[in-house]
């Protein structure tokens, strides 16, 4: 093989190379969703009474316990509104849906790790604070 092939052979993968790295990633079709998250915009679009219906149409999971903290307690999950607790989900009945910025679940592992100890079914925090 001669100089010249070689600098034609190197210089054909360069631009092989190079062009590779032009190459755009396909867009995916829609961002993906916070599934821990229901915001104001996404509340308000569906025209719920209160927050339980809101949760309950589009969250139902985060209603359910998830089994027994002993023999003698069960678990529930609690609701936060701005950092004050106000109980059980049944709490979330008397949270208008114009005074929600937005709604966030914590699995049992974040709620504990947020709240303390008494917190294994995980929380439903509201945000009626920008």
């Amino acid at each position: 093989m001669t100089a010249a092939h070689t600098i034609i052979r190197r210089s054909a993968m360069l631009l092989v190379l190079a062009a590779a790295g032009c190459v755009r990633a396909p867009a995916t079709s829609a961002p993906r969703t916070d599934r821990s998250l229901l915001t104001q915009q996404q509340l308000l679009e569906h025209h719920f009474n209160n927050v339980y219906e809101a949760v309950e149409a589009l969250r139902p999971r985060w209603l359910q316990s998830r089994g027994p903290n002993s023999f003698r307690t069960p678990g529930e999950v609690l609701v936060y509104q701005d950092d004050n607790l106000l109980g059980g989900v049944d709490q979330l009945r008397s949270v208008m849906i114009p005074t929600v910025v937005y709604v966030r679940y914590y699995d049992s592992v974040q709620a504990t790790a947020r709240w303390g100890v008494g917190h294994s079914q995980g929380v439903i925090y509201i945000s009626t604070r920008y």
